[in-house]
């Protein structure tokens, strides 16, 4: 059984330089983050262990017993750190320069009379910050969304896309956007971030490989699971997994080639120890094939 791994997989810049960050020693004992720094279980614990505190929700705020905050990888809305700054709190920004040029994007938009739309998950923290500072706007997670324009009563919008959407959906949501009969011009950057782009041709790229694909990230991760969209356009038997202890042997019989991705927020020692153990499996598979029959 043959392992491959995919071209382009694992953390990207934004979330690499946001995990070291906050491990700082001068954080240590005294930081509390607003919400997850990124998107995968295994970081977030090993930022409590290093004495890392993290709050959420609607309260967040009222949460924090340390003096230091920090923003996550996903961004915030330029209210929200100006009122943490009220309330007396020192403030560190790990937000994505590729997540913070969505929001300088869709504000020069505003500024030029287009009407503010972002595709992509209404939901998301990433999402909750592009919109945050913004009067009015719109959030397109579907076809089943559009409609919201024509109630707007503006015939001029401007669209950008949460980072970590699927290529393929951006673009058919803005065709589909372009051709509605209430709507006169359209301004679109398409602001899904590089390393998304790229872990997502690689995986397709893999895909047409692969009869397996295993596809490693937190649960929560939107990127990640776009990852598995990916797989699953390609009619690829995938499966989503946090960690290796998840790996399941039954998955494995009688396949020829495997392929590994993972998502942007998922560092390389959990897809080092994925990868060991899969080859492992392969090599008890291997062993398995060449047994004398008795």
């Amino acid at each position: 059984m043959k392992v491959s791994l995919a071209s382009a997989l694992g953390t990207c810049f934004g979330v690499k330089d946001a995990i070291n960050l906050a491990l700082e020693p001068q954080f240590k004992g005294d930081l509390t983050i607003i919400g997850q720094l990124v998107h995968n279980g295994q970081v977030n614990e090993s930022l409590k262990k290093n004495g890392v505190s993290v709050v959420d929700g609607a309260d967040a705020i009222d949460q924090i017993k340390t003096k230091k905050v920090m923003i996550t990888a996903h961004g915030a809305a330029e209210k929200m750190k100006k009122k943490l700054t009220d309330a007396g709190l020192v403030v560190f920004d790990a937000s994505c320069p590729l997540v913070m040029r969505v929001h300088n994007t869709i504000k020069s938009m505003v500024e030029k009379n287009y009407f503010p739309v972002v595709i992509g998950q209404e939901d998301h923290v990433e999402v909750k910050g592009i919109v945050g500072d913004l009067d009015d706007y719109i959030v397109v997670g579907s076809e089943d969304d559009l409609e919201k324009l024509r109630a707007t009563g503006k015939r001029k919008f401007g669209i950008v896309s949460q980072t970590t959407q699927q290529v393929e959906k951006v673009e058919h949501l803005v065709g589909k956007i372009r051709e509605m009969d209430c709507v006169d011009d359209v301004a679109f950057v398409n602001t899904i971030c590089q390393p998304t782009r790229d872990r997502q041709i690689a995986v397709g790229d893999l895909a047409d490989q692969v009869d397996l694909m295993i596809v490693i990230g937190g649960y929560n991760s939107s990127n990640t699971k776009k990852l598995v969209q990916v797989c699953d356009e390609k009619n690829v038997e995938a499966y989503h997994i946090e960690a290796s202890s998840q790996l399941d042997k039954q998955w494995f019989i009688n396949k020829k080639h495997v392929g590994i991705t993972a998502g942007t927020s998922t560092p390389e020692y959990i897809i080092n120890d994925v990868h060991s153990a899969i080859l492992e499996i392969a090599r008890e598979m291997d062993e398995l094939k060449i047994q004398p029959v008795h």
